[in-house]
Parts: structure tokens; C-alpha cells; sequence
């Protein structure tokens, strides 16, 4: 997605963040998500409409700093029947460990990652999921 558009949608209330239990939650975890191919040999450009089950069936998970208690899960929300869409949570400072559900053999190259936030920070991290689809 777009930065501004993300940050359009954040100003204009459009993009809410929830509660995670463990205390106060004052960091902003939120990216753009895409999500390809969804159909075997697509070509680059095209912009098939993407059902809505290929980004419901997907999501982030964080888990604490050592990647084995899950701490929440954080569904995608697609725009329009294209392959982007966004997420935004928030979290309370400390350290996590992010990936995918790894739905058939879907990967994000740039996931799993650990981060370590602090209070009152916003972190972007975007996910270009790739089915594996070819």
C-alpha cells in the first residue's frame, strides 16, 4: 500500500488499533500487505480481482521474544479486490518476535523478525506475501 494512503487512512480514523493484554499498549505496529500471485502463470501488470478468503485466511502473529507464546494475532484488512491491503495493532514496549501464519507454503522474505519497541513509537513493517503460486 501506498505510504500516504496509510497514513490518510490512519488520520482519518478509517485504521483503528485494539488492546493486547499485558499492559499498557503505546506502541503502533502497522504496515501495508500484499499478497501473489493467486493464480498460476500471472503475468506482471495484471490485476486479477482477489477473493477476500486469500487475505481472511491469512495474518500476522506476534509472539514474545522468545517465538514461542503466541501474544496476539493481527488480521489484514484488504482494500477494494486488490492484492494490498493493511493491518495496525497495538502493542506495549518490548521485544517480539513477528511472522506470518504460514498458510500452505506462503513466506514473507522479510519475516520472521525480531523487534525491540519502545514506549510511544511507531513501527512499519510491510509484508509482501508470496504464495508460492507459479
Amino acid at each position: 500500500m501506498n505510504k500516504y494512503l496509510l497514513i490518510l487512512l490512519l488520520l482519518l480514523g478509517v485504521i483503528t488499533g485494539s488492546c493486547c493484554p499485558g499492559g499498557p499498549e503505546t506502541v503502533l505496529l502497522q504496515g501495508s500487505v500484499t499478497i501473489g500471485p493467486i493464480w498460476p502463470v500471472e503475468q506482471p501488470g495484471e490485476n486479477p480481482p482477489m477473493p477476500s478468503e486469500v487475505f481472511s485466511s491469512r495474518y500476522l502473529i506476534i509472539y514474545d521474544e522468545s517465538g514461542e507464546k503466541m501474544v496476539r494475532e493481527v488480521y489484514f484488512t484488504q482494500i477494494g479486490q486488490s492484492a494490498m491491503g493493511y493491518y495496525t495493532a497495538q502493542i506495549a514496549p518490548g521485544t517480539y518476535m513477528i511472522d506470518i501464519n504460514h498458510s500452505g507454503i506462503d513466506s514473507a522474505e522479510n519475516l520472521p523478525m525480531t523487534i525491540t519497541v519502545s514506549a510511544d513509537e511507531t513501527v512499519t513493517i510491510d509484508v509482501d506475501i508470496d504464495t508460492g503460486i507459479r
